[in-house]
C-alpha cells in the first residue's frame, strides 16, 4: 500500500508556507506517497496555488479551524481547541485514513495529541522523543530530547530499549550500543537517576556500555544515548547553537581576507559537504516512540527540505511496521521493571 501521511500544515516558526514546500517536495521525491495538508483550508489553498498544485491528486486539504501557538500550554490548548490542526491531524492517523503524521509545531502539544488519539504501547509508561545528531561514525540517537522532564529510572530504561529497537531496524544496526548521559564514566559518578538507571540497564539485555560524558555524544562510540527530556533537550539546543555559531565564525574567518577567500574557493565543495552532514533538516525530524502509532515532531524552524525528509521518515516507519516491531522485541527483551521503580 502507498505511504500515507497528514502534516500538521499549521505549525512551525514561519506559518504553512514552508511546510506545503516540503510535502510538494515529498510526493515528486517518494513514489505513491500520499499526503493530506491539515489546517485553515483557505490558507493551504493559497499555498497550493502559488506552487502550482492545486489539482495534484497526492496531495489533500484536511480542515482544521484552529492552531496550537508556540507559547500555548499544550494540555490547556488541547482541551480548548478542539478542531486544532494537529489533534485532526492525530485523529486523521487514529481513523487509519492515514499511516503517520508529521508536526513542526508545539512539540508539547503534539506529544499530547498523539498520547491522546493512538495510546501507548502496553507496557510504556512514557512514551518520548528520539532525537538523531550526526557523530564522526554515523547517526546517534538520544532520547529522550524534551517530551519528559522529570523522570524516573523505569522511564529511562524503557527510553534505552525503545530507541535501540529503532536504531536496529532503522539504521540496520546490529545490537546497537547504549550508553546513559551522566558527569563521568565511572559507576558512581551521576545524581540518583542515573546511578538506579545505570544499575537497571547493566542488567538488562542491551548491550550496555556504561555511562558516557557529553563529549562523548559526538564521537560515535554509541549509538544512543539515555537521559531525560531536560538534559536531552538543553544538549539537543546547545549543539544545534554551536554547529550555527561555528558556520557564522567560519564564513566571517573566510570572508576576512583575500587569501581566506580563495581558499574557499578552492575547498567550497568540502565546506558544502561538511554543513550538509551536521543539518538538522536532514534528519528531517524526530520519532515519538512508545505510541500505538507515528509521529514525527520537526523543528520549529524547519524549511522545506527538512519536512520533505520527515515526511520520508513517517513513511518509513509505516512500511517497516517499526510499531509493530518495536511492539514486539519490547516482549523479549526485559522490558518491564518492578513497579517500585516508578
Amino acid at each position: 500500500m502507498a505511504p500515507r501521511v497528514a502534516l500538521d500544515a499549521m505549525g512551525g516558526d514561519s506559518g504553512p508556507s514552508p511546510l506545503v514546500e516540503g510535502a510538494v517536495l515529498a510526493i515528486r521525491d517518494i513514489p505513491g506517497l500520499r499526503v493530506s495538508l491539515v489546517g485553515v483550508e483557505e490558507a493551504l489553498a493559497r499555498e497550493m496555488s502559488r506552487l502550482g498544485v492545486e489539482g495534484e491528486r497526492r496531495l489533500s486539504i484536511v480542515p482544521a479551524a484552529e492552531v496550537v501557538g508556540m507559547d500555548e500550554s499544550p494540555m490547556d490548548a488541547l482541551r480548548r481547541k478542539r478542531d486544532s490542526s494537529v489533534l485532526v491531524a492525530f485523529k486523521e492517523h487514529k481513523a487509519g485514513r492515514v499511516d503517520g503524521v508529521v508536526s513542526a509545531g508545539n512539540s508539547g502539544a503534539t506529544m499530547a495529541a498523539a498520547v491522546r488519539c493512538l495510546g501507548r504501547l502496553p507496557g510504556v509508561v512514557r512514551p518520548g522523543i528520539a532525537g538523531p545528531f550526526p557523530t564522526l561514525k554515523g547517526p546517534v540517537l538520544m532520547m529522550d530530547v524534551g517530551a519528559n522532564v522529570d523522570c524516573r529510572p523505569k522511564h529511562l530504561f524503557q527510553f534505552g530499549v525503545m530507541a535501540a529497537v529503532y536504531h536496529e531496524i532503522c539504521f540496520g544496526t546490529a545490537s546497537p550500543r547504549v550508553g546513559l548521559l551522566s558527569i563521568g564514566e565511572e559507576r558512581g559518578k551521576g545524581n540518583s537517576l542515573v546511578k538506579r538507571t545505570h544499575e537497571l540497564l547493566q542488567t538488562s539485555s542491551l548491550n550496555y556500555v556504561g555511562n558516557i560524558e557529553g563529549g562523548d555524544i559526538f564521537g560515535g562510540d554509541v549509538d544512543v544515548v539515555v537521559c531525560d527530556g531536560f538534559v536531552g533537550n538543553v544538549c539537543l539546543k546547545v549543539s544545534e547553537g554551536m554547529a550555527e555559531a561555528l558556520g557564522t565564525m567560519l564564513r566571517d574567518e573566510l570572508s576576512r581576507d583575500l587569501s581566506s577567500r580563495l581558499g574557499y574557493l578552492m575547498s567550497r565543495h568540502g565546506f558544502g559537504r561538511f554543513k550538509k552532514r551536521v543539518d538538522y533538516a536532514e534528519y528531517g525530524g524526530a520519532p515519538l516512540l512508545g505510541l500505538k502509532g507515528c509521529g514525527i515532531v520537526c523543528h520549529g524552524k524547519s524549511n522545506g527540505r527538512a519536512i520533505k525528509n520527515a515526511i520520508r521518515v513517517a513513511s518509513e516507519m509505516a512500511a517497516k511496521d517499526i510499531v509493530g516491531r518495536i511492539s514486539t522485541i519490547l516482549d523479549k527483551v526485559g522490558f518491564d521493571v518492578p513497579d517500585d521503580e516508578g
